[in-house]
């Protein structure tokens, strides 16, 4: 009986790209050869880290099914993650932010710090930086800022779902330790049981002391 089980996605060279690598185009067109696009995940909520990653893939390389993994079942996030770390013409980096010091410089400037974090992770330095919503003030490398970058650039989308799917495991990991907010559900955004859970159980280690509703309240840490 023949299997019906899912292959998943693989790397195919495509004559024809999608609109999804027109950005890389452009930026190769001016003479920019080693293009990273740059993501976050986790600037909205109420626990854990900031994690962003940058990506960088070869020219005409097309990765079937990339897209922003907000669009993307968790599933299908996994799969296009094991594709894009197992391949080895693509590098990847990943910048990870902590609670702590998101409430000492501010979610914006931690956000910065770990996409910052995350290309100075990369195996080899980029030229050109294409990133999601944010004009990132690298002092070597030239930027992009592209709003909604993660539906308009598979570079972009692909370093949006090494950075989710990397959030979510270390959320997962958090559930071990404090199960009783469900982090592992959740992933530590302000959703009704989360807002209980704190209520209930006042603020753990990794949650976000400057967040509102969490600074309104005169939680200790457990």
């Amino acid at each position: 009986m023949q299997s019906l089980k899912k292959k998943p996605p693989s790397l195919e060279y495509n004559s024809k790209p999608p609109n999804l690598l027109r950005f890389e185009n452009e930026a190769h067109q001016k003479g920019f050869r080693a293009i990273a696009g740059i993501d976050e995940a986790g600037r909205g909520p109420l626990a854990g880290p900031v994690v962003a990653a940058a990506c960088m893939i070869p020219h005409d390389l097309y990765i079937p099914g990339v897209n922003d993994s907000k669009k993307l079942s968790p599933r299908q996030r996994e799969h296009l993650f094991e594709t894009i770390i197992s391949n080895d013409s693509i590098q990847y980096g990943i910048g990870i932010v902590s609670p702590q010091e998101i409430d000492q410089i501010n979610i914006l400037q931690a956000t910065i710090c770990a996409m910052i974090n995350a290309t100075n992770a990369l195996p080899s330095q980029p030229d050109m930086l294409l990133v999601d919503g944010l004009q990132l003030p690298h002092s070597d490398i030239p930027c992009q800022k592209i709003i909604k970058g993660d539906s308009l650039s598979q570079s972009i989308a692909a370093a949006s779902i090494l950075a989710k799917v990397t959030r979510d495991k270390l959320m997962v990991d958090y559930h071990t330790r404090w199960p009783h907010y469900g982090f592992d559900k959740h992933k530590g955004y302000g959703t009704r049981k989360h807002l209980e859970a704190i209520k209930q159980y006042g603020a753990c280690e990794i949650h976000r002391m400057s967040f509102a509703p969490l600074n309104a309240l005169s939680f200790s840490a457990q």
